[in-house]
């Protein structure tokens, strides 16, 4: 999130680069390019070739915190949680703990999204202080 809202507020013409997402965030280049590359395979950002930085794909009021959390969050499955699929069937718990289990964490998996989709990165955006308040 804090790579996208780094691209929102840089001016248009200013190269934004991993190692200076990295030096925000506090964390590796190498994370950093990580989820370049799923944001990227989401079209949130475009990355252009060698060092020569990155750009929202999108305008700022067409992201939405459900697009981030589509590109990086989900299981292979499209669910909030992974469930352990090979359970001892002769167990009564571990045999039927999907079935209980799965109707609540999809409700809650829908309700999360419903409540993702309405923040944009532009209402993010405008959430922060003015520069000259930042202490």
């Amino acid at each position: 999130m804090q790579l996208l809202i780094i691209l929102a507020w840089c001016p248009e013409d200013l190269k934004v680069t991993s190692d200076a997402i990295a030096f925000s965030v506090n964390t590796n280049p190498v994370l950093i390019r990580r989820i370049m590359g799923y944001l990227k395979k989401a079209d949130l950002i475009s990355v252009a070739p060698g060092t020569g930085g990155m750009k929202l794909a999108r305008d700022i009021d067409q992201i939405t915190l459900l697009d981030v959390y589509r590109a990086m969050e989900l299981t292979d499955e499209d669910r909030l949680f992974g469930l352990h699929e090979a359970q001892n069937p002769r167990c009564p718990i571990g045999s039927r703990i999907n079935q209980v289990l799965l109707p609540h964490l999809e409700q809650a998996r829908e309700a999360l999204e419903r409540s993702l989709a309405k923040v944009t990165i532009e209402q993010l955006l405008e959430e922060f202080p003015p520069f000259g308040d930042w202490r």
